[in-house]
């Protein structure tokens, strides 16, 4: 009897193991692959293959559209109650739901992995037209205000970013190194950042710093809009708000400017 378990157990671990290998298939970069290229990647038989994609579609672990299969919406959402145990989105949450209120518009705090932003709090708009945030979205840093903001403030996110490549997601998206390094100084000298459909068509942006106890950068906090509702001409009146939140979020992480490390200059260590 003891041995049967033990087999049992053995082939559960094992099939974990498996569907483990096809969801690591899948990256910011590759978010979409066919049957054959996670069968290619993973390097399992076809046939199990398809197996487990079938499984993981019909229990929400991936979705699918046409031939191509992503992960699934459902993942990303039982995935999100696992920052909520984070002092970070906890003290912030109240911030985001001012923001919110103050604004009208869907406020975010943003982590960063390497080249890559998190998105791990959110207070979505009451607007019926929205743009479409969740909790767990991950996006590049260089296009979109809330990168910006990590690589005006943090020199190691500007190296990641660079180093990964400047991709180009619209007609609107900075790739020339040169514009970029530009806008990153103009960045930090107003403390906020605010872009239009660089990642997005019909998407807008405002975002701030959010830096910690011993003044380092460890979130950034923003709105995001469709352009009907956030245009150039609406900067002026929306940042001041999105800086003063961010600020509030500073406060809360137990943030004082006086504190500021010099180590933390972002023009260094480039």
């Amino acid at each position: 009897m003891s041995s049967r378990s033990d087999e049992a157990g053995t082939a559960s671990v094992l099939v974990l193991h498996k569907i483990r290998q096809i969801l690591e298939c899948f990256a910011v970069e590759r978010p979409e692959l066919t049957l054959q290229q996670i069968t290619r990647a993973t390097g399992l038989p076809s046939s199990t293959c398809q197996r487990l994609v079938n499984s993981l579609l019909r229990e929400g672990f991936l979705d699918r559209h046409e031939d191509t299969y992503r992960i699934g919406l459902a993942l990303v959402r039982w995935a999100a109650p696992g920052t909520f145990g984070l002092d970070l989105v906890r003290l912030t949450r109240p911030v985001l739901r001012r923001l919110r209120d103050q604004t009208g518009e869907s406020a975010c705090l943003h982590v960063r992995d390497g080249p890559f932003r998190t998105v791990v709090g959110l207070a979505e708009t009451r607007h019926v037209i929205m743009r479409m945030f969740m909790v767990g979205m991950v996006m590049p840093l260089h296009a979109g205000s809330a990168g910006k903001i990590f690589m005006a403030f943090d020199p190691m996110a500007r190296r990641a970013a660079v180093s990964h490549g400047l991709i180009r997601h619209t007609s609107h998206t900075v790739v020339d190194i040169d514009e970029l390094d530009r806008q990153l100084e103009e960045i930090r000298e107003s403390g906020y950042s605010a872009t239009f459909e660089e990642r997005d068509i019909g998407a807008a942006s405002i975002s701030a710093p959010v830096f910690g106890a011993t003044g380092e950068l460890v979130a950034v906090l923003g709105i995001v809009a469709p352009t009907q509702r956030l245009t150039p001409a609406d900067t002026s009146r929306l940042a001041p708000a999105v800086m003063e939140a961010a600020e509030e979020g500073s406060r809360r992480l137990g943030y004082r400017p006086d504190l500021r490390l010099a180590s933390h200059d972002p023009v260094t260590d480039r």
